[in-house]
């Protein structure tokens, strides 16, 4: 019966879940995708594809929760193949009308056979995942021996956790906020050690070191001198302080 309850449970928050993120795909690129040039989305996004191509390029690239494609379209540029799973139809739809190779699915039980691909990715979404160990686990089974997990946490010890968690949960529609859905935050030792033992952590990257917050991006001259300090700071030992935090762990 507490195995049965505990399903139970798991089914009710996933579609929750997937409830909150359809509710977002209809304002999720407002800001994102080039519509806010130069702004924090586009910096955020480029940093992250970045770091998926020191690795990706030329391979096989599943990127697990891919919501509107953003990212996904960019990693196909340099990838053999690019391809995504979601959680949300309604982010879903987003991709496809990219002409994306995308599909349904969770993150803690991906449709893919083991060894699929060389690299998978995900930005954004494992903090919204409780059983955070069983998708890790999942992205390092359909990847091939000597390919790689890239994994981005939301960093407590960072600027961006200091304001989320003193100040007001942003809206995602006009009925409903961030905190509906639920967030997790883990400080980069304590990610790392989440990784399964089929893995090991070979290159790290941090996201969001220095920006205050989005807004600061679009202050005149404030907003290059960020981008440029980004830039320069994210692959240094300062990267432990990025709001994001990107593990990329190899596969033995």
């Amino acid at each position: 019966m507490g195995a049965q309850t505990a399903e139970v449970g798991t089914d009710e928050r996933l579609r929750a879940t997937r409830a909150y993120y359809d509710e977002f795909s209809a304002r999720y690129e407002a800001r994102r995708g080039g519509r806010d040039p130069g702004g924090y989305h586009d910096l955020v996004d480029a940093l992250e594809v970045d770091f998926v191509r020191r690795f990706g390029e030329g391979r096989d690239v599943l990127e697990v929760g891919c919501g509107t494609g953003l990212l996904l379209a960019r990693i196909r540029a340099f990838a053999r193949a690019a391809r995504g799973v979601d959680l949300s139809p309604g982010m879903l739809e987003r991709a496809r009308e990219r002409g994306l190779d995308v599909v349904e699915g969770s993150a803690t039980d991906l449709p893919f056979a083991d060894e699929s691909f060389d690299v998978a990715c995900s930005f954004k979404v494992l903090a919204h995942v409780e059983d955070v160990r069983r998708a890790l686990s999942e992205m390092a089974r359909v990847v091939r021996p000597g390919g790689h997990v890239i994994a981005e946490f939301y960093n407590p010890y960072s600027l961006r956790g200091l304001v989320k968690r003193l100040g007001p949960a942003g809206a995602i529609s006009d009925a409903t906020r961030e905190s509906a859905v639920f967030t997790r935050f883990d400080a980069p030792s304590a990610a790392a050690a989440l990784m399964p033992d089929s893995v090991r952590v070979v290159a790290s990257r941090g996201v969001r070191i220095v920006t205050p917050f989005a807004a600061a991006m679009r202050v005149p001259g404030l907003g290059r001198l960020l981008r440029g300090a980004e830039w320069a700071l994210c692959d240094t030992p300062l990267a432990q302080l990025g709001g994001f935090w990107i593990a990329a762990a190899r596969k033995a």
